[in-house]
């Protein structure tokens, strides 16, 4: 069925467009392609063969499964992201030197993908932060990133102004902007809705203040990624031409196979890329790199007191057990919980836990109580879990959705104590293995809420 477009919105993109309007058109009356992109760092399923050509682990796939039922989805073997934003990876590879420690910040980050993907092709070493100003956004962005399980990550929920004083903290930094959603008119008919003039502008304003509040937090010779899902210019171009009128910027340009079908946009120096439907198995995109050319001295690290306490040897005698490491420094403990982190962001994440709120740092690896640790459910599905530290119970598919729906699963297990649900090889998450029972420690608020039928 030919979609209705706002008039305003065919008026201005047949304009834009010029002679491909009827092709955009077309494009928006076929279904909108399914896409997923696989954890490098876990075993899954990699059975589909069509790869996105811009994503290493990007797959299209010839029709949508019943995501919510499969529990590699649940175990972090993938994540479900639409294809045109994984072109993320590009600028990663082509503009960064990603063999190095360097901190990265994802500004407008839930619900995760473009944030999994960026744990994913940072070093082991690196720091990404992860924020969601709203709250239960936030939640959802922390589930994620726990299940994809790179401990180099950190949540944050704060507003873009909390960032302003970080001055010159990250190498990079991705803003994939709130916008008015013209990139998603095929497979979001609500965005279709809610778009107006007036939105457009609104969003515009929002875009240059959150540009404006963390430019600062950007080093000198740091790359900032600018991205939308819209296609006019006021939210585009006009907002880069705005940035590099109020600051000393060199745009990046990126080396692009003709065969992709990303337009190439060249405005005076000012350098972007688009996807629109009808020229890329993908939605509607728009991205820029901006490299910034001078900047403030870079804000100093130091605290006048510690923030996390160091475990007591005891402690760190059992739980070294439990993750593949060898450094002690990568342990860190507030209150009752312990946490694993990259030794070589220690300092950082301390830093940042006295300027921002923040929601998870790392690896969640236990609780203590009663002098008893209690293994994290991020632990279990963490890269770095040694999972050999724990007696392990394969399940099948149907025991695997009554595990994620938090029911209570058959049998008594092999022994007592904490115990590793595997499905497929793929950690699911913990149950305490009790004389005539199983108790299920799945997550309530992550539990799977439809019917296994």
């Amino acid at each position: 069925m030919t979609p209705v477009f706002p008039p305003a919105f065919e008026a201005r993109m047949r304009q834009q467009l010029a002679g491909a309007w009827d092709a955009f058109v077309a494009a928006h009356t076929t279904p909108p392609p399914v896409s997923l992109r696989l954890n490098p760092r876990k075993p899954g399923p990699d059975q589909y063969t069509a790869s996105i050509p811009w994503c290493a682990t990007g797959r299209y796939l010839p029709e949508r499964p019943v995501f919510t039922l499969d529990p590699a989805l649940h175990a972090g073997a993938y994540y479900v992201q639409e294809a045109s934003s994984m072109f993320l990876e590009q600028v990663l590879r082509q503009a960064a030197d990603t063999t190095v420690p360097l901190r990265v910040l994802d500004l407008c980050a839930a619900p995760g993908g473009k944030s999994t993907h960026l744990s994913s092709l940072l070093s082991p070493d690196s720091l990404l932060v992860s924020n969601e100003v709203i709250r239960s956004r936030a939640g959802i962005l922390a589930e994620n990133l726990q299940k994809w399980g790179n401990p180099n990550s950190v949540v944050t929920q704060n507003d873009p102004e909390d960032f302003t004083p970080l001055q010159g903290f990250f190498d990079v930094m991705v803003v994939d902007a709130p916008c008015s959603g013209e990139g998603l008119f095929r497979k979001d008919p609500d965005a279709m809705e809610a778009w107006s003039e007036d939105n457009v502008q609104l969003c515009s304003a929002r875009q240059r203040r959150i540009l404006r509040d963390v430019w600062p937090a950007l080093k000198t010779n740091g790359l900032l990624v600018y991205s939308t899902c819209t296609y006019n210019r006021l939210e585009n171009e006009e907002n880069l031409a705005w940035l590099r009128a109020n600051h000393d910027v060199e745009f990046v340009s990126l080396s692009i196979p003709a065969e992709w079908g990303i337009e190439t946009i060249d405005e005076d120096g000012i350098v972007a890329y688009r996807f629109a439907p009808h020229r890329t198995q993908g939605e509607g995109f728009f991205l820029s790199v901006i490299r910034k050319r001078a900047g403030q001295a870079e804000v100093s690290l130091r605290l006048s007191k510690p923030v996390f306490a160091a475990p007591t040897k005891k402690i760190l005698d059992q739980v070294t057990t439990w993750v593949q490491t060898s450094e002690d420094k990568s342990f860190l403990q507030r209150e009752d919980l312990l946490q694993f982190v990259p030794a070589s962001q220690a300092q950082a994440i301390a830093f940042l836990s006295r300027h921002l709120h923040l929601v998870i740092a790392g690896t969640f690896v236990a609780t203590l109580k009663h002098d008893k640790l209690i293994p994290e459910h991020s632990l279990a599905l963490s890269t770095v879990l040694q999972q050999e530290a724990f007696p392990t119970l394969p399940v099948s598919y149907e025991e695997a959705i009554q595990y994620l729906r938090k029911e209570t699963l058959p049998g008594t297990g092999t022994g007592k104590g904490f115990a590793l649900i595997i499905h497929n090889d793929l950690p699911l998450g913990w149950v305490n293995q009790l004389p005539n029972r199983l108790n299920n420690l799945y997550p309530p608020a992550w539990r799977i809420r439809m019917g296994a039928s």
